[in-house]
């Protein structure tokens, strides 16, 4: 199902007004009925598009409404590719807190966006790099990404360089190594610090998690 989610897709536009309508409890009918069009479109038909598509929009309360926006998404495959992305941001901010840093991380649609695009936000605002739902397809690639913004707005929030070789005191960068996300110093020749996730370990308990 994920194949409906494309970069710059309008299925993802629709389903992110979703996401953000159900979340702050005011989505309409409109975003709901043209992803289920979509659906239809691209013979990706299930029980909650047929419903959509033989109701009069006008005729659909809120509740229900609410209901066909979820099981869209969830027909979808956005639910999946949505929760793979939150799990990289918990599993980067367990980074930054491991610095000494107290920030609160989350990942969200802004207001100011009709893109489609998410965005990592630090302390409540959101200015972080565009993040494409269709990221949650692969789990590695997606802590990448999501490192890389997270690093971004926390630069900006501490007016500082974030994450730091241990080693080489080198500001460290995201990358996908051999089939797994880490932070890399470019100091004496290019070496992996850390996988993303690990930077609170000691190097004894890192080499133990790479042994396993």
């Amino acid at each position: 199902m994920y194949s409906i989610y494309q970069d710059g897709s309008d299925a993802g536009r629709f389903a992110a007004q979703i996401y953000r309508g159900l979340r702050e409890g005011d989505l309409g009918a409109e975003p709901v009925v043209e992803l289920a069009c979509l659906m239809e479109e691209a013979d990706l038909g299930c029980p909650p598009v047929r419903e959509i598509l033989e109701r009069p929009a006008a005729e659909l309360t809120s509740q229900e409404v609410a209901r066909l926006g979820r099981d869209l998404l969830r027909a979808t495959g956005f639910d999946q590719l949505w929760a793979t992305l939150e799990t990289a941001v918990k599993v980067v901010e367990g980074d930054v807190r491991a610095a000494g840093i107290d920030v609160v991380l989350g990942i969200t649609f802004p207001n100011w966006d009709d893109s489609g695009c998410a965005r990592v936000g630090c302390c409540g605002g959101y200015g972080s790099p565009a993040i494409w739902p269709s990221s949650g397809r692969d789990a590695g690639a997606a802590l990448v990404e999501i490192a890389d913004a997270v690093q971004d707005v926390v630069i900006e929030h501490i007016w500082g360089v974030w994450p730091i070789c241990p080693e080489h005191r080198l500001g460290l960068h995201a990358a996908f190594v051999e089939g797994t996300a880490v932070w890399q110093c470019a100091g004496a020749g290019t070496h992996t610090a850390a996988a993303i996730g690990d930077l609170g370990l000691s190097s004894r308990q890192r080499h133990f998690c790479r042994s396993k």
